[in-house]
This record gives C-alpha cells, sequence and structure tokens, in this order.
C-alpha cells in the first residue's frame, strides 16, 4: 500500500526555509550596511542587474510607487550607493547603477555567508553540484514566473527563458 503525500515535500518545506533564511540575512545585511531594508533590497535588485534598472522598474520589482522609488533612488544617490546613467537604447530615460563603493561594502558584508556557502558547495561532487544547479535554476524561474503573475499549473515546467539547453 503506498502512502499518499499530503502537504509540501520535505525539499519543498527546505526550500521555504532557505526562502526564509535569505529574507533574515537581508534584514542583517541593512544592519550592516546601516540602511533601511528596501534600500537594501533596492541595492540586490541592482547589484545583480547587469546595466541597471530605471527607476520605476527597479519600484515594480520593489513594489512601491514611481515617486516612492524616486525617493529611495534619491537616497541611495546621496549616500553615494547608486548613481545615474544615461539609458543604454534610450536617450529620455535614466538607468540607475550600483556604485563600486557600494558593491565593495555589500560583498564585504555578506563575504562570511559567501565563504559558508562555498564550504558547503565544495562538499558536493561535480555531478551533485550540476545537478544541484540545474534544479535551483528551475525553482527560481518558477518564482520569477509567479512574482510575475504568472503561477505554473501543477506538472507544468519553469520558463526556460534565458536558459541555453545542455542537450
Amino acid at each position: 500500500m503506498s502512502a499518499e503525500r499530503h502537504g509540501p515535500s520535505q525539499l519543498a518545506l527546505a526550500i521555504r526555509e532557505m526562502l526564509q533564511a535569505n529574507s533574515e540575512a537581508t534584514h542583517r545585511l541593512a544592519e550592516r550596511l546601516g540602511i533601511g531594508l528596501t534600500d537594501a533590497a533596492a541595492l540586490d535588485h541592482l547589484l545583480s542587474s547587469e546595466g541597471g534598472l530605471g527607476p520605476s522598474d527597479l519600484g515594480r520589482r520593489l513594489g512601491i510607487r514611481s515617486a516612492s522609488a524616486t525617493t529611495l533612488v534619491d537616497r541611495l544617490h546621496a549616500a553615494g550607493h547608486v548613481r545615474r546613467v544615461p539609458h543604454p537604447s534610450d536617450r529620455r530615460r535614466q538607468s540607475v547603477v550600483a556604485t563600486d563603493h557600494a558593491r565593495d561594502e555589500a560583498f564585504a558584508a555578506l563575504k562570511p555567508l559567501l565563504d559558508r556557502v562555498e564550504e558547503e558547495v565544495a562538499r558536493l561532487s561535480p555531478e551533485q553540484a550540476a545537478t544541484t544547479t540545474a534544479f535551483l535554476r528551475q525553482v527560481t524561474a518558477a518564482l520569477r514566473d509567479y512574482a510575475a503573475g504568472h503561477p505554473l499549473a501543477p506538472g507544468e515546467p519553469a520558463s526556460m527563458a534565458g536558459r541555453q539547453s545542455g542537450s
């Protein structure tokens, strides 16, 4: 007789715990940088966005209004964390990019965490690392689809947009 599973799998619960720990780590990063939580989340988006983001794009990612995003960018700019640059394809717009100072400060604050993650990665075989990487990218795609308002139907694969096939 097979047992029917009720509720999320242990792996899904572990991912949820990791996401909660990430939120806690973001709080700690904000504290270490001496900035607010929304400012830290904005820096996180800017540090991982090649070429920066427009203020309204940043606001959408943070779930805040355009006027609030402009105030946030002004605050980060005054603190030396960001700079405004011409948009790469639209001369009427500006992009916001993290400064080298902000990048260095964030990575210095995150170094203990990054070192610990690398220690855990080193415990994996190359095959385990490749499988884990592929799985985490699929979960990331599912999270981004959900955040964009496109939740997946059960059993539907996560979006493969922006990824190259390994076969």
